[in-house]
Formats: structure tokens, C-alpha cells, sequence
């Protein structure tokens, strides 16, 4: 009798710890705070010690004359400085992925993904997520297109965070791939 009971108790517990959710509860007095920054971004595919990195590349789409031929995968490690030298004061780095989509050769678009670390300052530990299309623009883009990126996550004091970026060329180089970039980001987070 009591294995009965010991069993039938055994049987009825599993059904409430094999839940995978909680109870939804409302969240209230959250206050969303907007933050926006402005950095210069570095990406050097050339070079000794290079930011950016070839991973693959389908056989049939080599270019041997466009920087980033169609369907390119990078891996990035790029640094985050306050200005627009590579040798200014250098505040975080961006890591992550892109691939170039563009067939015509003068032209590059690109899906990105990178999260933009802050390893100084205010912001010391925290990040934010950017995923979006690069839209099309000439391998050297003139100082006056800006190209639209969007957030879509952070970390630290960027929980939640939300947004987007803006990119402006502040200096390319059509043959080595190499840019330099000034970032303007509006940031909503909690």
C-alpha cells in the first residue's frame, strides 16, 4: 500500500517541475532612457595586422578586382576610437560577422552583424547589438551618404536596447578595402 502511494506521488510531481515557463506578471515603473553616441569605427582588411578577415568564398564568384567579391563571409575585430585617426583614443571594439551580397563589382552591400563593446569609460562592459543590411554604396562613398543600420539588442547599461545607427565614410580606400567610419547611434534602453 505505501509503494502505491509513494508511486502515485511520484507520478503527479513531474507534470509541475517539467514546466519551462513562469507565471506572466506585469512590469511596472520600468523608465526607458535614450542614450546617443558618436565614435569612429575602423575596419582593415589590409595590412600586417588586419581587423578583418576572409573566411570563405564561393569558387565560382571570385573577383580578383573588387575588395569584397559576392558572397564573401568576414570575421571582424575592429576598434572603436573617439576620433577619426586609427590612432586616437581607442574605447571598445566591434566583433562579428559580414558577408558581401553585391554582384557589380564597384558597388558593396553587405549583411552585417557586430556587437560594439565598450572596454573604457561610462560605459566600461557594456555593448549593443547591430544587425542589419548595409545598403548599396561605391567602394569609395563620398563623405555625404549616410547608410541606416539597426539595433537590436544590448547588454549592460544597454539592456534591451533598441535604435539605430548611423554610418558616414570618413575615409575609404577602393583597393585595400580599408575604412574608416564615423558612427552617430540613438540608443532607447532600460
Amino acid at each position: 500500500m505505501v509503494l502505491a502511494w509513494a508511486m502515485i506521488f511520484c507520478l503527479a510531481i513531474p507534470p509541475v517541475y517539467g514546466q519551462y515557463y513562469s507565471k506572466t506578471i506585469k512590469v511596472g515603473g520600468r523608465v526607458e532612457k535614450k542614450t546617443r553616441l558618436r565614435f569612429f569605427y575602423h575596419d582593415i582588411p589590409s595590412g600586417k595586422n588586419p581587423t578583418t578577415v576572409l573566411l570563405a568564398q564561393a569558387n565560382i564568384t571570385q573577383d580578383f578586382f573588387s575588395p569584397s567579391p559576392y558572397s564573401s563571409l568576414y570575421a571582424m575585430d575592429d576598434p572603436l576610437t573617439i576620433g577619426p585617426e586609427r590612432t586616437s583614443t581607442t574605447i571598445g571594439n566591434a566583433q562579428g560577422l559580414y558577408i558581401a551580397l553585391s554582384r557589380d563589382p564597384n558597388k558593396f552591400t553587405a549583411v552585417l552583424y557586430a556587437d560594439f563593446a565598450f572596454t573604457t569609460g561610462r560605459f566600461n562592459g557594456s555593448s549593443f547589438s547591430l544587425f542589419s543590411r548595409y545598403p548599396p554604396t561605391d567602394f569609395v562613398p563620398s563623405p555625404d551618404t549616410i547608410c541606416e543600420m539597426a539595433i537590436v539588442g544590448g547588454r549592460g547599461a544597454f539592456k534591451m536596447a533598441k535604435g539605430f545607427a548611423l554610418l558616414r565614410a570618413t575615409s575609404s580606400n577602393a583597393k585595400t578595402g580599408d575604412a574608416s567610419l564615423e558612427v552617430n547611434v540613438t540608443l532607447y534602453h532600460y
